[in-house]
């Protein structure tokens, strides 16, 4: 069997002339025979064939802890009889032994495998980990962009290191099933990435989860869909340590409240039991819920017709003094919908609110609200009836005497069903919309002017509005980033990445001129490809100090690369430079392309402004620390940098009039980087999000929420007229839309 199963170091058990090497070091096209890597299966897939027969196993292999590359995975493919010897002994986390036990016997024992988990302090961007956390943060599940539901959980450890997943999944059942700040969570095979210098986990092939409950002493209870797991008494011993850990480093209690104890204007978790629910409008649901307590306040009846409402008429009328109804607006509504009449809930971030009646000003109650999107983890989740609170809240539930309820006939069942009876939904959807959407973030002196006032005002001036987004162009929001000199003013589109691999393969044509290649300041490695007509890839590594820094942190050059090979090259390096090479030296592209590559974000250079420098000029750079800042590297070039930004053009209307006021903003208003939305589909669905609640599509004028803005007005020539326009400014999107 050509597959060695070693117990012991496999330094001093294989052959003397095999060298160790990591992964780092590993290059394409180099020879490496014998030399050896060792690592851990984090990862294998099920033995399978080709179309031609042959068999085929892969596995993921992860260095050890104290690699020092940034990249420490490996896939390995085994073809043929190795695939076959492989898959007999490999298994996740360990390599198995084999043994002469028979086929039957094998059957009766199954190998547990056994994982190893990494402290939240000693995460590496680009690695599949497993992990053990305490809850600190999270959002109940919510339906994505697409077809998905993803989860966001932020954890924390004994390290009192924090890492945020965001987690996404088809099947609802296969999210982590979190109830409440302080649960544990136990991930397998998490993808490890870096974001603005902090490490983000996200879900990959393989990605598993189990939850527990977080409270000390609790049963060690795994809360999974799946049905094969393993769990061993170390893990158990670790559940309860990060549980002591929890109960003195986190705070653990939520903004829980119970119905008797709710105030107007305030933010609280409810666990309760689902008795009536109903559909008011295309955005927005009634929930009828108790917890087997009373509101000290009279609390609004939303008005349905008797024939939507879904529940047992009878039981809502007996408890018609304990039930309180609950609106929840937009992304919730789905979820809501599909509620179980008698299921017990959990709802996040539900708002109090107090009102007044339209025909009784002196007469107040108090409103039920979850407002559209997941901000402070707003949301709903489904309590299983095994859950400890749900025991508990059904214990409090059977103790409670509805008939003495009944006859306590108060404010809040016959006073108020008369004042109300007159109302209907939109008046109270009209008060749910006066809160404005967005945020004023400086001179607040300022009064409110009617837009009418405004237009019939001369220019220029600044004012403060309260209207309403009519519509906004473009409704393509990614086609809103487009590039600005902030020299010449000049906007343009953002290109498109077909011309840039146009523009590369076009320099890939000339081979790289090898009289450039190595200097004082950079090295330079030449690659020739296969089956591509000999073309040959150089790429420079700028040095500092005559030493070549790690790959996070260096700035290299390259020639003759393809733009798919380039953005390979981009995930490993932290800026790419595209040259290409003359007789004397190295220069840039033209500026039609990009001059620097930075991740997925591509830095331009305007052509009008730009007084280009020689490429030898990056030298004094790297003489210094160099941090390879954009700004620095346009500047000792002689580029004039352009800026990623938002350009929208949004119709306001306050009643009195209508104007069009255009968004010029680079991040401020939606904050979100504009440099970042068209390679981030969940920056572009979080856009979209804001963009659907501050302008509701199919939505009437009346209903549309309202918008303070501050906005100038301004001239501009247009042929030999002057035209005034406005643009929004010192406005943000509000946090709770956010």
């Amino acid at each position: 069997m050509p597959v060695q199963v070693i117990d012991g170091a496999p330094e001093t058990l294989l052959p003397s002339h095999l060298q160790k090497v990591d992964l780092k070091y590993l290059q394409w096209g180099c020879d490496q025979a014998n030399k050896y890597f060792q690592g851990t299966v984090i990862l294998s897939y099920p033995l399978t064939k080709l179309v031609n027969g042959t068999e085929f196993f892969k596995i993921v292999l992860q260095e050890s802890a104290n690699s020092c590359s940034k990249t420490s995975t490996i896939n390995v493919l085994f073809f043929g009889r190795l695939a076959d010897d492989c898959g007999k002994v490999v298994h996740q986390g360990i390599y198995t032994k084999p043994s002469t036990v028979t086929a039957s016997e094998t059957a009766s024992m199954p190998v547990a495998p056994k994982y190893t988990y990494t402290p939240l302090n000693h995460l590496k961007d680009g690695t599949i980990v497993n992990l053990y956390g305490a809850v600190k943060f999270f959002k109940p599940p919510y339906i994505s962009k697409g077809t998905d539901y993803c989860s966001v959980v932020t954890i924390v450890d004994q390290s009192n290191v924090k890492l945020t997943c965001t987690l996404f999944n088809g099947n609802l059942d296969a999210l982590p099933k979190i109830y409440k700040i302080g649960d544990i969570v136990r991930f397998h095979r998490i993808k490890i990435r870096e974001y603005n210098k902090q490490m983000q986990g996200i879900t990959g092939i393989g990605f598993a989860s189990l939850t527990f409950d977080g409270t000390v002493g609790a049963p060690i209870v795994p809360r999974t869909s799946s049905k094969s797991y393993s769990f061993t008494e170390e893990e158990q011993k670790t559940i309860e340590e990060l549980r002591t850990w929890a109960a003195s480093n986190l705070s653990v209690c939520g903004p829980t409240a119970k119905l008797s104890g709710v105030q107007p204007m305030l933010f609280f978790d409810l666990t309760c039991q689902l008795v009536g629910k109903a559909e008011v409008d295309g955005s927005s649901f009634l929930l009828k819920v108790w917890d087997g307590t009373k509101c000290p306040h009279p609390s609004w009846k939303v008005l349905v017709e008797e024939s939507d409402l879904e529940g047992d008429k009878v039981l809502i009328h007996q408890l018609r003094n304990l039930i309180v109804d609950i609106l929840v607006y937009d992304n919730h509504v789905k979820l809501a919908k599909s509620l179980k009449v008698g299921s017990f809930l959990r709802i996040y971030s539900l708002h109090t609110k107090q009102a007044s009646a339209e025909n009784q000003p002196d007469v107040s109650y108090v409103e039920f609200h979850l407002h559209g999107g997941t901000c402070y983890g707003r949301g709903i989740r489904v309590l299983p009836e095994n859950n400890p609170d749900v025991k508990e809240l059904k214990a409090f539930m059977d103790s409670v005497n509805l008939t003495e309820s009944q006859n306590v006939e108060s404010m809040s069942s016959m006073e108020l069903d008369g004042i109300f009876s007159n109302l209907s939904y939109q008046s109270y959807s009209q008060r749910c919309q006066q809160l404005s959407v967005t945020v004023l973030t400086d001179h607040q002196h300022l009064d409110d002017t009617a837009l009418n006032t405004i237009l019939n005002s001369s220019v220029p001036q600044q004012y403060r509005i309260r209207a309403k987004l009519r519509t906004f162009k473009p409704q393509k929001l990614y086609q809103s980033v487009k590039l600005y000199c902030s020299k010449c003013n000049s906007l343009q589109e953002v290109p498109d990445g077909d011309d840039f691999d146009l523009i590369l393969r076009d320099c890939a044509a000339s081979a790289p001129n090898p009289e450039v290649h190595n200097s004082l300041w950079y090295d330079s490695e030449v690659w020739d490809t296969e089956n591509q007509g000999q073309r040959k890839i150089a790429v420079h590594f700028v040095k500092h100090d005559e030493l070549l820094q790690e790959p996070e942190d260096t700035l290299i050059m390259v020639q003759g690369g393809t733009l798919k090979e380039i953005r390979k090259l981009s995930r490993r390096f932290k800026c790419i430079i595209p040259v290409r090479s003359t007789k004397e030296d190295l220069e840039l592209l033209d500026l039609s392309a990009p001059f620097l590559l930075q991740g997925k974000i591509w830095h331009y250079g305007c052509k009008q402004c730009s007084n280009q420098k020689t490429i030898q000029s990056l030298s004094s750079l790297a003489e210094e620390e160099p941090s390879w800042e954009p700004t620095e590297i346009a500047r000792v070039l002689g580029i004039e940098p352009l800026q990623y930004v938002f350009v929208m053009k949004f119709t306001l209307d306050d009643g009195t009039g209508a104007l069009d006021a255009y968004l010029f903003d680079y991040e401020k208003f939606f904050q979100i980087p504009a440099s970042e939305v068209l390679t981030s589909s969940l920056l572009q669905e979080k856009m979209e999000m804001i963009m659907n609640i501050l302008c509701p599509p199919g939505t009437k004028l009346d209903d549309l929420p309202w918008l303070e803005c501050f906005i100038r007005s301004y001239t501009v020539k247009d042929g030999m007229e002057q035209q005034v326009c406005y643009q929004i400014f010192d406005t943000v999107v509000a946090e709770d839309v956010i």
